[in-house]
């Protein structure tokens, strides 16, 4: 027999909560986290092999890869989320995120060519 499903009241106190305490939308936090699996369990050992590395270790870079990437992801949007009633960002600290995340794609971008060249 299936056992009934728990009441909607215990689902909703399972929410992510940033440092200052206030529910947060968990959704951009999983989309990139499930990205990031994505991309470095799929595209990660392939690369780790061109660059000479057994299989195993691909694998366990890539997943190293992966936990980096949640980490980031969480401290990102989960736990430095702004609190509710902060408002909007200004827009000097999202140029600069910008910024940096084109820089670090660029970087990115120029080591997965590194073994096309060799």
């Amino acid at each position: 027999m299936i056992p009934p499903l728990p009441p909607l009241r215990r689902l909703r106190s399972f929410r992510l909560r940033n440092r200052h305490g206030d529910p947060i939308d968990p959704v951009p936090f999983l989309v990139s986290a499930s990205l990031g699996f994505m991309l470095t369990l799929s595209i990660g050992p392939i690369y780790g092999l061109s660059y000479g590395l057994s299989l195993p270790w691909a694998l366990g870079v890539s997943t190293l890869a992966f936990l980096a990437i949640a980490a980031v992801a969480y401290d990102q949007f989960v736990r430095s989320a702004p609190p509710l009633d902060a408002g909007p960002l200004p827009p000097g600290p999202r140029f600069e995120r910008l910024l940096y995340a084109a820089i670090g794609l660029g970087v990115v971008l120029v080591a997965l060519t590194l073994p096309l060249v060799w």
